[in-house]
């Protein structure tokens, strides 16, 4: 979808009622993962617009009863596919993996993460970083349900944690404390600027309500992931439909409410793909119609684009390290 800074285009929804896409591209093919039917199904198009249209293809059932399951996350690595995804009931929600040579078929049984800390956890995903495999989640800091966390590990394969969980961000700002109970911090997706700096695009609020946002963490240069301090957050939402809560300089949504829980739609998912400074590149998210009440149900993908904003200031206070960092921030586009 093409749109002008002039003139903002309409919300691109695809067909798909659903929530938390995952997108990943292969050459010219387009492949999305999603929970349906007590399972995983995936779906193959020559565009994120058709993908709604496409033939869903269940590669995996919950034959063990594991629960609910829910935003599974798609990423090639090493020539070959994981889709990690959460499930269970209450408190007993945890990651696990399944894997296949091909996107579409073939996946093996799956398999519980053995996360450090072994706590509720949720909307995982692994990326490549400096050489370095790391895993990214929400979780809890304890076994209730106080807050949800964003936590960072080292992974030394696709499918083995190592070491300690670190946390990297807590709800705590007033903008990602609108609505709450428990205040969230979850659905985070790795993505790296043209500088090489990470960031970790998430999403804040509740998702039960409009208020559901995308906020961004950017590693400063040569930070240390698992470091709390290395990591700076946007001063607001870059992406969502309530101005109080915008980061300043960044304008709520026209056409949808409560944008969250985004794909950055990557050449096989790698962030070493991501896009240079310029052009705009497409992403999909979950969002409600404007007009239409919000709720779960009432959910649909759209596609939209992001960009690069260069020279942007996260600023914080009373915290370690120095108050504020200059870098790469990001535009986003319905």
């Amino acid at each position: 979808m093409t749109v002008t800074s002039a003139e903002p285009a309409r919300a691109d929804r695809t067909a798909l009622r659903a929530a938390d896409p995952s997108v990943l591209r292969v050459g010219g093919t387009y492949v999305s993962v999603q929970s349906a039917g007590g399972g995983i199904v995936v779906r193959q198009a020559p565009s994120t617009s058709a993908l709604a249209s496409a033939a869903p293809r269940q590669v995996w059932s919950d034959t063990r009863d594991r629960g609910e399951v829910w935003a599974p996350e798609i990423v090639r690595d090493g020539g070959r596919y994981y889709i990690y995804f959460t499930a269970g009931r209450g408190a007993a929600h945890r990651m696990y993996v399944i894997s296949s040579a091909r996107p579409d078929g073939g996946y093996s049984a799956e398999t519980e993460l053995a996360l450090p800390g072994g706590k509720w956890a949720i909307d995982g995903t692994l990326f490549t970083f400096n050489g370095q495999r790391w895993f990214v989640w929400s979780g809890w800091a304890g076994d209730t349900d106080v807050e949800q966390n964003l936590y960072i590990a080292r992974m030394s394969s696709p499918t083995t944690p190592t070491g300690a969980r670190y946390v990297i961000s807590q709800p705590r700002e007033s903008w990602e404390r609108v609505v709450g109970d428990p205040f969230i911090n979850e659905g985070p997706q790795p993505v790296r600027d043209p500088n090489g700096q990470l960031h970790i695009v998430y999403s804040a609020n509740g998702s039960w309500s409009d208020q559901y946002c995308l906020a961004d963490l950017r590693l400063r240069a040569g930070g240390d992931p698992t470091y709390v301090w290395d990591w700076y957050k946007s001063n607001g939402c870059l992406f969502g439909s309530h101005r109080a809560t915008m980061m300043a300089g960044w304008d709520p949504t026209l056409h949808v409410d409560g944008p969250g829980h985004h794909s950055f739609v990557l050449l096989h998912g790698d962030i070493a793909t991501s896009p240079p400074a310029g052009p705009r590149f497409p992403l999909m998210f979950h969002a409600v119609p404007k007009g239409t009440p919000y709720a779960w149900e009432n959910r649909y993908w759209y596609t939209g684009t992001f960009c690069w904003w260069g020279d942007t200031t996260y600023s914080r206070a009373d915290v370690p390290g120095p108050n504020a960092d200059t870098g790469w921030s990001l535009k986003f586009f319905e």
